[in-house]
């Protein structure tokens, strides 16, 4: 089973990163969100993508486990941080430094799969461009999602980070 969809990341708003910072401290804290959710896994993180992209980062966060382990792919330049254990550390460590340092990054050409063992496979591409130099890029990416009791566990990224860095050189 599988969707296409495509999304845009156009910045994260100082209002909303605080929001979210707030969110996540709060979840790292172990006092986070508990609410029912009778979500598939696959609309848990098609809902993820759609908040994003809307710079929702708040709602984003709220289906995120408490310690979510983050990896970003080796060679991407916000790989520095991995594994980025918990909420806050996901939006300081990559979030941020997205609605920072790139003038738009928008994912495209989205396929979802649903895997077995609760995971969720996306296919696609990140279009953006680089606020400092002024590149853009079109590179592909396959994230892995990890999903228990309705909260993402665990996130696997791979993409083509020749592109990315060589936008930002």
């Amino acid at each position: 089973m599988f969707r296409k969809l495509t999304l845009t990341l156009t910045g994260v708003f100082t209002f909303l990163l605080f929001s979210a910072l707030t969110i996540a401290q709060d979840m790292d804290s172990n006092t986070s969100l508990v609410t029912k959710d009778t979500r598939s896994n696959l609309q848990i993180v098609n809902d993820m993508y759609n908040s994003f992209a809307k710079g929702d980062i708040p709602a984003v966060l709220v289906d995120m486990a408490p310690n979510i382990e983050w990896n970003e792919s080796e060679n991407f330049p916000y790989a520095d941080g991995n594994p980025y254990i918990g909420p806050d550390a996901v939006v300081n460590g990559v979030f941020k430094r997205l609605g920072e340092e790139w003038e738009y990054w928008k994912l495209t050409d989205q396929v979802l799969y649903e895997s077995q063992n609760n995971e969720i496979i996306v296919t696609g591409h990140y279009n953006a461009k680089y606020k400092k130099t002024g590149k853009e890029i079109n590179a592909q990416f396959v994230h892995i999602f990890w999903i228990e009791n309705g909260k993402v566990l665990k996130f696997q990224q791979y993409a083509d980070t020749y592109q990315v860095n060589k936008a930002m050189q």
